[in-house]
């Protein structure tokens, strides 16, 4: 098990780029299995769960060739279709969330996939009913062996229907569209996720000879196609990374660009930001966050009322930056209400930040109230376990705010969604060590 050392309470200063979006990558790797023409990706990456991702991708037979740092190509022209009932895929399968999205590509080109009951982070139950339900609203037979946790979809050919999503699932959607697109006449999906991500998705999709209607939209019009050939796709930057980015040069009182960060893809999120008091400005497609000397004051609502910061399905605010929030509050100037609406365990790493001073209730799974200390008091370093990707950073941010130095375990769960952090993080200025 991994550990960072973070000897914390220096300001840093610099300019930060983010990396390609991990939920971006998940869905546009497994896209590649559309097609026995090559598919270019670039700006990947290197992250755990991705290069997981990549090594099932090979075990598969794909055809991989790294071009140079972020960038390969993809050939599925000799997919083992055995390799799905091997041991090793159900144990492979598993330790990875993403891999639910094997199985909408692999169903619409081979007639079959299977998954193991995925993994992944402990924030929560993350039902797969709506990938599935909108398998079998397409004609696909579903079956689930309870003894070895294994799904199965087969079809001999997809039939094109209308379907509303019982939830806006961005991986649910994700799935049924790539399922989809090689379905037999014209798919509707309502109620359909529209995050960038899947834009880009779908973006990808239609180059690669797709017909795909309505896209930024809750609504998708899929008009099946026989085949799709390859093509060359590049990654969004980060939105949580570019979020984290944010509240690392909030707490730290740091002077921080923010390089590239595609500002038109990140909705409502310079926005929430910019509730918490946090300056905030766009210089070209880059974001500058000056040194906030003087902390940062949480907005009321306009009748007085506390405010409240919530996940909600895009454009709404995004789920993984709400840790991060949580943590940037404790050393705002006045209160907030987090609502995380999704998950029921996400929220359950606040136990470390009162260990470390913070004044935080936690009203129930979902909710917790923040009482900032506007820095008059700052937090003190502690040893923590990183439980979650986002909890885990949002952790390390606490740790190189406050004094002293704080040690965190199972660093393994940061390196999943962020690419060589202790390494970026020094180049500012960070103390951070890793054991």
């Amino acid at each position: 098990m991994g550990t960072f050392k973070i000897e914390g309470g220096h300001r840093l200063s610099g300019e930060i780029t983010p990396q390609g979006a991990k939920n971006e990558a998940l869905q546009i790797l497994c896209a590649v299995l559309l097609t026995p023409e090559e598919v270019t990706i670039s700006n990947i990456p290197d992250i755990v769960d991705v290069n997981k991702l990549i090594s099932l991708l090979e075990d598969l037979g794909v055809k991989i060739q790294k071009k140079n740092k972020g960038t390969y190509s993809f050939k599925a022209d000799n997919v083992n279709l055995e390799y799905l009932q091997s041991p090793q895929f159900k144990k492979d399968g598993a330790g990875l969330r993403g891999s639910i999205m094997l199985v909408g590509p692999l169903l619409a080109r081979f007639g079959k996939g299977y998954i193991p009951k995925p993994g992944g982070d402990k924030i929560g139950r993350r039902r797969l009913d709506t990938h599935f339900e909108g398998f079998i609203k397409l004609g696909a037979k579903f079956r689930y062996n309870r003894e070895e946790h294994f799904y199965g979809v087969e079809a001999k050919k997809l039939k094109g229907t209308y379907m509303l999503l019982d939830e806006a699932s961005v991986t649910g959607t994700a799935n049924i569209v790539m399922a989809a697109v090689l379905a037999e006449g014209e798919t509707t999906i309502y109620n359909a996720a529209c995050e960038p991500y899947l834009q880009q998705l779908c973006k990808m999709l239609n180059r690669m000879g797709a017909k795909i209607k309505g896209v930024g939209s809750n609504l998708l019009v899929i008009e099946g196609v026989e085949e799709l050939g390859g093509t060359e796709h590049r990654m969004l930057p980060d939105m949580i990374e570019i979020g984290s980015w944010i509240g690392l040069a909030a707490m730290t009182q740091s002077e921080l660009t923010i390089k590239n960060v595609s500002w038109d893809d990140l909705g409502q999120i310079p926005s929430v930001f910019k509730k918490l008091g946090i300056q905030l400005e766009r210089r070209g497609d880059d974001i500058y966050v000056p040194a906030h000397t003087d902390g940062y004051e949480i907005q009321n609502y306009i009748d007085g009322s506390i405010l409240t910061i919530a996940d909600a399905p895009w454009p709404g605010m995004t789920p993984d930056l709400l840790s991060i929030i949580l943590v940037i509050a404790t050393q705002a100037r006045g209160e907030v209400i987090i609502h995380q609406k999704m998950f029921e365990s996400r929220l359950f790493f606040v136990d470390k930040l009162l260990d470390m001073g913070a004044k935080i209730i936690l009203c129930d799974p979902h909710r917790a109230t923040v009482i900032g200390h506007d820095f008059k008091s700052t937090l003190k370093a502690t040893t923590m376990t990183s439980p979650d990707i986002r909890a885990g950073v949002s952790l390390l941010i606490a740790a190189l705010s406050a004094k002293g130095t704080s040690t965190i375990h199972n660093i393994e769960q940061i390196d999943r969604g962020y690419e060589d952090i202790d390494t970026r993080l020094r180049a500012i200025g960070a103390k951070i060590t890793r054991v």
